[in-house]
Formats: C-alpha cells, sequence, structure tokens
C-alpha cells in the first residue's frame, strides 16, 4: 500500500452537463495493488493511515491518464504530410507507409515508435488503429503488453480501391482475425477491436465477415471511421446505394452497438445522430486531423443534443502529434469558430482527454478519473523550471485558470511520470535496422 501525495485535479462527471472540475489542492490517494482505495486530504489520510510510505509529488500536477479514443500505428512514422485532403493524404502518404508493415522486423520498429510516442504524451489508454498485416498486428499487442498500457486494437481489413498488397478477402479476414482474438484479447490489458478501415474499402461481404468475427468472443470492440470527408461520403453513397446513409452501412450488419467508436463524423445527419445515440455508440473527434486535412468543423453541439457519447482521438498521423492536451487546445479552437459551437470550460477539455474517453470504451469503472475505485492511472505533468508553462502556472488565479494554462501551453515535454495501476510505465527501446535494440538503448 501506498499513499501519493499531491495536487490532484480530475473530472468525475459526465457530459454535456459535467460535475465540474475537482480540486484537491494537496490530496491524499491511498493505492493498493494498483486501484485507488481511499482518498481524502493528505492530512486526513496520513492520519487514517500512519505507517504507510509517502511518494510524495508536489510540485507539479496530478492528472488522469490520457484517453485516446482514435489513433493510427502504423503511421507514426508519416506524420506531417501536409497539404492534401483526406484521400489524397491516404494516398500519397499513409498507405504507402502501411505497405511496409507487411515486414515484420519494420513493424515491430513502427510498434516501439507509436508506444513511446503514447507513453511521453502521457497517454495511458488507447483504442488503435491497427495494421492490414497480422504479424504487425502481434507486434502492437506484444510491445504493448511489456510496456504496459491499455490497449485496444485490431487487424485493418478491406477488399477494394486500396493499393492491392493491402487488401483481403473476407474469409480470410475472419480466420486471421479470429486467431488475433484468440491470442490477445483480454490478455492482461489488452482488448481486440475489429476495424474495418472505412466502408469505403470493406464491401458488404467485408462488412458481414466482421459481424461474423463480432459473434466469436465476449466484449469485442467495433471502430471505423464516418463521415470524415465531404468527397469520401460521397464516394460511399455511390458504392452502397441501397443505404440509408454512411452509417447505416456498418449498422445494417449490426456493427453499431454500445461496443462501437466511430473517428471523425464531421458531417453527420440527424438521422446518423439519432443511430449512434440510440445505440449507444461514441464518435472519437480528431480536431487537429480535421484541420490539418481540411476535413471540416466537428458539430460537437449536435452530437451532445442527441445524446452522443464523443470523446478525443489524436488521429496520429493524420493528425499532428499524441497529445491530448494539444487535442483539448484544438477542440477550444474548432468550437470557437463554429457558428453554434459549444463554449468548452478547462474542465470540459479535461473531461474530453481522459473520463470522456474512458466512457466511450467502457472502462469509465476502471479509468478516466481519480476517485476511489479506479485503477492508479495517472500523469504527473510538472514543467522544466523558467519555461513559460511554468512560468504561468506559478501565477494562476485559481484551479481552473491553472488548467486552461495547461491546455494551452502543455506539451509531452511537460509529462514527468506516467503510471498505469500504480506503475511507472517508460517508452520502449528504439530497434536497429536489424531488428536488434540499438546500442544506445541498451545501456
Amino acid at each position: 500500500m501506498t499513499i501519493y501525495r499531491a495536487t490532484v485535479l480530475d473530472t468525475p462527471g459526465d457530459l454535456p452537463t459535467a460535475d465540474g472540475l475537482r480540486v484537491s489542492e494537496d490530496c491524499g490517494l491511498v493505492v493498493k495493488d494498483g486501484t485507488i482505495t481511499f482518498r481524502d486530504d493528505f492530512p486526513a489520510v496520513r492520519a487514517a493511515f500512519p505507517d504507510e510510505q509517502v511518494v510524495d509529488l508536489r510540485g507539479g500536477v496530478l492528472l488522469p491518464g490520457f484517453v485516446d479514443t482514435h489513433v493510427h500505428y502504423p503511421q507514426v512514422r508519416v506524420v506531417g504530410g501536409l497539404g492534401r485532403p483526406l484521400l489524397d493524404w491516404l494516398r500519397e502518404c499513409a498507405l504507402p507507409e502501411e505497405l511496409a508493415l507487411s515486414d515484420p522486423v519494420y513493424a515491430r520498429g513502427v510498434a516501439r515508435d507509436f508506444l513511446a510516442g503514447l507513453v511521453h504524451a502521457g497517454t495511458t489508454t488507447a483504442l488503435v488503429f491497427g495494421s492490414h498485416f497480422p504479424d504487425a498486428v502481434d507486434a502492437l499487442f506484444a510491445e504493448a503488453e511489456t510496456v504496459g498500457l491499455r490497449i485496444t486494437a485490431g487487424l485493418v481489413v478491406s477488399d477494394r480501391l486500396l493499393a492491392p498488397g493491402l487488401h483481403t478477402t473476407p474469409a480470410t479476414a475472419l480466420r486471421e482475425g479470429k486467431a488475433l482474438v484468440d491470442r490477445w484479447h483480454g490478455r492482461g490489458r489488452l482488448r481486440y477491436a475489429v476495424s474495418p478501415r472505412f466502408s469505403l474499402s470493406a464491401s458488404d461481404a467485408m462488412l458481414e465477415s466482421c459481424a461474423a468475427l463480432m459473434e466469436t468472443a465476449p466484449d469485442l470492440w467495433f471502430t471505423s471511421h464516418l463521415n470524415e470527408n465531404l468527397d469520401e461520403i460521397e464516394h460511399v453513397r455511390r458504392l452502397f446505394p441501397s443505404a440509408e446513409n454512411y452509417l447505416s452501412t456498418y449498422g445494417r450488419h449490426g456493427l453499431v452497438t454500445g461496443r462501437s467508436v466511430l473517428a471523425h463524423d464531421v458531417h453527420p445527419s440527424a438521422a446518423e445522430l439519432e443511430m449512434l445515440a440510440g445505440a449507444g455508440a461514441a464518435v472519437a473527434h480528431c480536431p487537429s486531423s480535421n484541420s490539418a486535412l481540411g476535413s471540416g468543423l466537428f458539430p460537437l453541439r449536435a452530437h451532445l443534443d442527441a445524446g452522443v457519447r464523443v470523446a478525443l482521438g489524436t488521429d496520429v498521423g493524420a493528425g499532428t502529434g499524441f497529445s491530448l492536451l494539444k487535442e483539448g487546445l484544438q477542440a477550444y479552437f474548432v468550437q470557437q469558430l463554429l457558428d453554434g459551437g459549444v463554449a468548452l470550460t478547462p474542465a470540459h477539455l479535461l473531461h474530453l482527454a481522459t473520463r470522456s474517453g474512458a466512457l466511450a470504451l467502457g472502462l469509465g469503472d476502471q479509468v478516466g478519473d481519480l476517485s476511489v475505485g479506479r485503477q492508479f492511472d495517472a500523469v504527473r505533468l510538472h514543467p522544466q523550471p523558467g519555461s513559460t508553462l511554468d512560468v504561468a502556472l506559478r501565477h494562476p488565479k485559481d484551479a481552473t485558470d491553472a488548467l486552461a494554462k495547461i491546455f494551452t501551453l502543455g506539451t509531452p515535454a511537460d509529462i514527468d511520470v506516467v503510471r498505469v495501476a500504480g506503475q511507472v510505465v517508460t517508452a520502449p527501446a528504439q530497434l536497429s535496422l536489424d531488428g536488434s535494440l540499438s546500442p544506445m538503448e541498451t545501456r
């Protein structure tokens, strides 16, 4: 049993009517076997547990671990491909790199780079868009298990309109997906997500195969893309002339449920919002990616008014980095620019980056805030002395103002320590070209 002493900020409520920011200036968190068992002001905690070890984390701010609900593992090395809309960016930047993951050694190196990006950014839980190659998905899960993050991911499947090397058949997708489910789903902190790339590249037969895979094990997740780009939506309409809308291309196969997270949904119809809400499905809002690709401004108010759960995704590599602090700030900017946008507060941004993601991924009773009964997934933010954030945090008006400064100025460089279930997690070492550990990383 360990007592952690810290300034703690978290948001245990819900959106859109969040309970607001919970502020504990001198908090004591009692953690046993990775779970928070007691929380109170530190003097009260110390009095109740006079003999337990104390880890003093004052001098920084302790936040819940960040939760990323949409991020692409194969694309970490192609971040920054600016100047292209979605379909051009896929063809010229993302898909050529994704083909490279057919080499298992290359895939292992990418997996380590990807997980390092998550750790450095303070992301402890992520719904990850995997690879088209089973060996590469194995590499991601194996490395994630070693690092200790909470990862939900799966084999990405398509059978048309991509580079031929990324195509598979419905039967092969089902067979390979089932083997991955058997190896990884429910193993430690790992879960499996059935992942057609999008219905643009997945025929009805492939989507039916995805539905069949969903039936092979309990509590599998589903993720894909939805209504990201107007050209994409028009292509989907032509490919599925009998479908009512983009979402129904998934829904008519039973793929829109309470365990579904659809990325983007920048251009939803009222019928789609009603279907998402009725199913209990969630949407991953990826503001940096939507801006970088010129996809549009996310209608957050329409989603919340319809009762659709929304969380944040970085969408690396169309997004501009792994930091959910930056995504929160970009979400704020988008709503400021949008006619009828939601007036997001710092508490809303923290909720979107933490508890909203946990709720979207069905983990709200385990992570997302620092309440009693939650796993102790936490990040300590401690800016470098003399940095602009350090200066700003020494002069806040109150805790809300301090949190606003954290989202405005914070970067991965300000993340000091990352814990999952109380254990400190570190980024994996890089690989050399032959797949062995880099000499510098083995010292």
